[in-house]
Formats: structure tokens, C-alpha cells, sequence
């Protein structure tokens, strides 16, 4: 594994981000392990995420794109975040975007903040993390309705690696339903890999009781 994905792992449990216990996904999953970007919540702890986002996304898409597209809310930071963390790393000024949730009538009009998105753009969606896949559905059409753009792909923080509607990964799903390329920083199996009977800052975080839970977890909604 990667020492950045490592890195991120901690940087996740330092910020109070990954939790485990027993939480309900918003998709009404009952889950032993649960991610909360919106813990991210110093200067300090965004520039670090924006740099992790960024990393993944230059492995996985490079830097052939124009637009990178954070639904609202949790998604309106990230694309902040990370563009700038692109611009910093790489030397890339690729421009940030996000939907309002109520379209605004006076001013800077419409339903767009930040960059507007302009006919023959490429775009990158940023999300924080995709449980059950639901939330790409709310925010295409909204790409797809400002003119001939194409949406090359979705970067996610954490890859749960579970079913999405059927039994593929919900990050498979997409993939095979709107032609968009995938990845994330880390996935559950490298949080569990690292983690597992392992001390970090002299405590074991996943031990044998919680990994039993998380592949009880596992069995009955994890991905083929």
C-alpha cells in the first residue's frame, strides 16, 4: 500500500472522520465502522485533504480535465480544497464548481457556485464518500444541463466496497451505468489491512472483535 493512502488512514482517525461503532448509513444500512467528512474542520485539515483528494485524482484521471464538480454541500469544500491542492503540486489551475441547493434569482444568478461550466468542458465529480451510489443521480443531470460537457469521472474519499442497487460495488455500478471512471483515496479493505491488530498511537483500532463485525458487515452487503 501506497505510504500517502497510509498517511490518510491516520489523518482520517486523528480528524474524528472514521469512527467505529454501530451507525445507520443514510442509505439505512446498519454499519460497525461509519465516515463523517464533516469533521474536517480547521485550515490545516482541509489542506491536507485537499492533497490526499489531489494525489488520487492525478493517479487516476491525470490532469486532462477543466472542471472539478463538489455537489452541495460537503462537496462544495472539497473542490475547493482540492483544486487549490492541484495548483500547488502540480501546477494545474483546473476550476471549481458546485450546485446551490435553491437557485439563486439576483446577483451571481442560478444554481451554480463558482466556475460556471462551459460546452466542450471535461469534468471530475468530488464526493466524500459513495455508500449506495444514489447521489451521482441528483448530480449529472445537473452537469449534463449546462451545455455539451463530458463527465469523465467520480473521486470519492473512501470506497465503502459494498453493493450499490444490486450486487455490484456501488462504484462499479457507476461505472457500467454513466461511462465514468472511478476511484477513491483509500477503500475499507486498505483501512482494514492497516488497521487490523495493529497499534497507532499505542492503541489497536480494529481488533478481533471489530473485524469479526465489520466481515459480519461484509456478508451481508458487500460488493461481488
Amino acid at each position: 500500500m501506497e505510504a500517502y493512502k497510509q498517511e490518510f488512514i491516520e489523518f482520517m482517525i486523528d480528524c474524528n472522520v472514521l469512527k467505529f461503532g454501530d451507525f445507520v448509513t443514510k442509505s439505512g444500512r446498519k454499519t460497525p465502522f461509519f465516515v463523517n467528512t464533516g469533521f474536517y474542520r480547521t485550515g490545516a485539515q482541509l489542506r491536507r485533504l485537499g492533497q490526499y483528494y489531489a494525489k488520487a485524482i492525478e493517479s487516476k484521471f491525470g490532469l486532462d480535465f477543466d472542471v472539478l464538480f463538489g455537489p452541495a454541500y460537503k462537496g462544495i469544500p472539497l473542490t475547493v480544497a482540492a483544486t487549490m491542492a492541484i495548483s500547488e503540486e502540480y501546477g494545474k489551475d483546473i476550476r471549481y464548481c458546485s450546485n446551490r441547493k435553491e437557485v439563486k434569482d439576483h446577483g451571481d444568478k442560478g444554481i451554480l457556485l463558482g466556475s460556471p461550466i462551459q460546452d466542450g468542458d471535461k469534468i471530475v465529480i468530488i464526493e466524500d464518500v459513495t455508500t449506495a451510489g444514489t447521489s451521482i443521480q441528483e448530480t449529472l443531470p445537473i452537469i449534463k444541463a449546462q451545455g455539451n460537457v463530458t463527465p469523465v469521472g467520480l473521486v470519492v474519499s473512501v470506497d465503502r466496497m459494498e453493493r450499490g442497487q444490486g450486487t455490484k460495488s456501488a462504484l462499479k455500478e457507476i461505472e457500467e451505468t454513466y461511462g465514468l471512471q472511478t476511484t477513491a483515496i483509500v477503500t475499507m479493505a486498505e483501512v482494514v489491512e492497516h488497521l487490523y491488530n495493529k497499534e497507532y498511537k499505542g492503541k489497536v483500532i480494529i481488533d478481533d472483535t471489530l473485524k469479526a463485525a465489520i466481515d459480519a458487515y461484509y456478508e451481508q452487503y458487500g460488493a461481488e
